[in-house]
């Protein structure tokens, strides 16, 4: 979020509770009674809007976490993809000795993994 952003949300919970109050004495709140009102119904407010961020970081849901998986979700779409291409252009010996390649470098592994 940007300070600009920041700055902005600010003078709109600013004028909520200038606007709650006013609502609250239109409503026939004296003074001191429509204050608290309106000062409660921002608690409220913020209180709801906390408690959504905090369920958001705990289900994983934020922004930043959710255009990270689908970038890496369709980076690995795309390099699937290209990879797929690329084995399809090669000749039938070049594929057979790249998977024997990659046998042989599975089994060098595995191997190395048991001892």
């Amino acid at each position: 979020m940007t300070r600009a952003k920041v700055i902005q949300l600010g003078l709109a919970v600013l004028a909520l509770g200038g606007l709650g109050y006013e609502v609250f004495s239109l409503l026939g709140f004296d003074a001191a009674s429509a204050g608290i009102a309106a000062e409660a119904l921002l608690f409220a407010v913020v209180v709801v809007w906390t408690g959504s961020y905090l369920l958001r970081v705990v289900t994983g849901k934020m922004t930043y976490m959710e255009q990270r998986r689908r970038y890496r979700e369709s980076y690995e779409n795309l390099t699937t993809a290209e990879l797929q291409a690329r084995f399809e252009a090669m000749s039938e010996q070049e594929q057979m000795a790249l998977l024997e390649e990659l046998e042989h470098e599975t089994n060098a592994i595995k191997a190395s993994s048991d001892s």
